[in-house]
């Protein structure tokens, strides 16, 4: 259908709100924003619906969301399990109680018994609550650490990870099946309700997910009289959960920062709720200072990311990459077990430093490698347990995604929150901040320096100057601006090829757009689009002798990768984080 008719017919749909008719009446006669608007309609992928939030087939509203959760219902329903029953959460964004509710109705409509959370919920609570409870599938509202105008539709398998290209390829094709208005079923909450179809949950499933996160065996329980703690929610479903474990495990100096403790949608003191972006932590280093903090948490809007601010040997606070934390707490993890073996396991992704690896090879675990992404390190903990040669210790992802145990397939920031404390709490009753033990590690294992930059590419002009990236990338790698170059490995044909000998070996992942280069010293770039985001992404990481020497190393690459960048294939101007 054009897409002027398909904004003609919204505007006269009786199933459309006056609201949503409003907005699309403030655009009539701009064909730009109408084409944009409703000119195809939002992909539903491994991470479900992710969009700006608005009328029309390619915005989030309620009519996209049923329309996934129908196609989500007609899958479960031709497996005809017993029972079927999904889990729906959601966080603070705009709308998210309202699309979580609609989407529970379709699925009472159809016959399966939604599982709804009565209030916001960390994501990871929801993965533990499709396994806890015995759902078939799960369901969270949220767009993670995107700007507010957004928010997203994420779907979980039965295993409580999200789910694979295979499953979200039939959710697509059920989807695409269905009229927009005249194939959705729904009930009414009451009629839902009184049919057993529509469950509220909340106190028995988080006190049985705080159980398993206190119950780790990594949180020693130490030192916690002393250990001073500034926490902040940024506005999102992290309040309740991240507080109440860890006064469970005995923290008695926990400073929750006030004016980012209530769940706002429009997260009114960031420009983006987002724990890796520096900028977040303002409002908790004036707090951290005058409560003699020593270390500050923050979590995003879903609480599955956490970001770390310590205090460093100025005094002032510093905030660490998550390569830095997902190290730390790779050797914290494992130094915790009393016997590491092979068949442990540490898993990160292609584009985390080394750093981490090093620590858990040496420490004898094993390591493994995902594409970006962590539902890639959620399957695997699936497989090692179908497989049984190897028990999942610790998973990470620089974009400050963290995970130990197995009751959560997924990041979890509550988790994470409850082992840096602990592990602070460690080094503090030895006299070291977290960067005292950084440094040890680092001058034992290497020096390692990390940087992102992110390209805003937007449209189809974005998508098209990504394509020639690549492709460029492909075809005349780099030449003539590194020597010392030793493996280009391109994960969209699964190759990695040594430079120096010219042999080319298999690589054991699925296909992904991404190009990383790898040096004889072990500094590295990648280059990926992003997978929730308008951003075309380079990740830096440079070894070397020491911290001054590893990010001059970064400098360096940087500067002549910007530089091949701003050649024929102009892109816009880079932001660094």
């Amino acid at each position: 259908m054009d897409y002027k008719k398909k904004y003609d017919e919204w505007r006269k749909s009786p199933r459309v709100s006056d609201e949503l008719k409003k907005e699309l009446k403030a655009i009539k006669g701009d064909k730009d924003e109408i084409r944009e608007r409703f000119k195809g309609e939002l992909e539903f992928g491994t991470g479900g619906l992710r969009g700006l939030v608005g009328a029309g087939t390619t915005r989030l509203n309620v009519h996209t969301v049923c329309r996934a959760t129908q196609g989500l219902a007609d899958i479960i329903r031709k497996k005809k399990p017993d029972a079927p029953a999904v889990a729906v959460a959601y966080d603070s964004r705009h709308l998210s109680g309202t699309f979580a509710l609609e989407a529970s109705l379709v699925l009472a409509a159809n016959g399966i018994k939604a599982y709804l959370f009565e209030s916001l919920r960390p994501t990871p609570e929801l993965s533990f609550a499709v396994r806890h409870l015995g759902c078939h599938a799960g369901i969270v509202i949220t767009a993670s650490h995107n700007p507010p105008e957004y928010n997203g539709y994420k779907v979980y398998g039965p295993d409580g990870g999200q789910i694979t290209r295979k499953v979200a390829n039939k959710i697509t094709d059920a989807i695409d099946k269905l009229d927009l208005f005249e194939d959705i079923k729904s009930l009414s909450e009451k009629k839902a309700r009184k049919q057993g179809l529509l469950v509220t949950i909340g106190e028995t499933v988080d006190q049985a997910y705080m159980d398993a996160v206190t119950g780790l065996d990594a949180c020693r329980q130490a030192g916690h009289d002393t250990l001073r703690v500034v926490y902040t929610p940024l506005h999102g479903a992290g309040l309740m959960p991240v507080t109440a474990v860890l006064e469970k495990l005995g923290y008695r100096n926990v400073f929750v920062v006030e004016s980012q403790a209530d769940p706002d949608g429009g997260f009114p003191t960031v420009k983006t709720p987002d724990p890796s972006d520096i900028a977040v932590f303002d409002e908790a280093i004036k707090l951290a200072a005058a409560q003699s903090a020593n270390i500050i948490l923050a979590t995003d809007p879903d609480c599955d990311r956490l970001g770390v601010a310590a205090r460093d040997k100025s005094g002032g606070y510093t905030v660490l990459g998550g390569s830095e934390i997902g190290a730390l707490l790779t050797h914290y993890v494992l130094s915790s077990k009393k016997n590491v073996t092979r068949r442990d396991a540490v898993v990160k992704t292609i584009v985390t430093s080394e750093l981490g690896a090093a620590i858990a090879e040496d420490l004898g675990a094993s390591v493994f490698n995902t594409l970006t992404g962590f539902k890639y390190i959620g399957e695997m903990i699936g497989e090692f347990e179908r497989g049984g040669q190897n028990d999942f210790a610790f998973g990470y992802e620089e974009s400050c995604g963290y995970l130990t145990g197995t009751f959560v397939r997924d990041k979890d920031a509550v988790v994470a929150a409850a082992l840096i404390c602990d592990m602070a709490s460690f080094y503090l009753n030895r006299g070291l901040t977290l960067f005292d033990a950084l440094d040890r590690l680092s001058r034992e294992y290497g020096y390692y320096s990390d940087e992102l930059i992110s390209y805003t590419v937007k449209g189809a002009p974005g998508g098209e100057q990504i394509q020639k990236l690549f492709g460029r990338l492909r075809s005349e790698p780099l030449k003539g601006l590194f020597d010392d170059m030793m493996t280009i490995e391109d994960y969209a044909c699964c190759k990695r090829l040594n430079v120096q000998t010219g042999q080319t070996v298999p690589i054991a992942l699925p296909a992904s757009d991404v190009v990383k280069v790898i040096f004889t010293d072990g500094s590295w770039f990648a280059v990926r689009p992003s997978g929730t985001e308008p951003k075309l992404k380079l990740y830096f990481s440079g070894r070397g002798t020491s911290y001054a020497v590893a990010a001059d190393r970064v400098q360096t690459v940087r500067d002549s990768v910007l530089r091949y960048l701003g050649g024929p294939d102009k892109v816009k101007a880079p932001e660094a984080y």
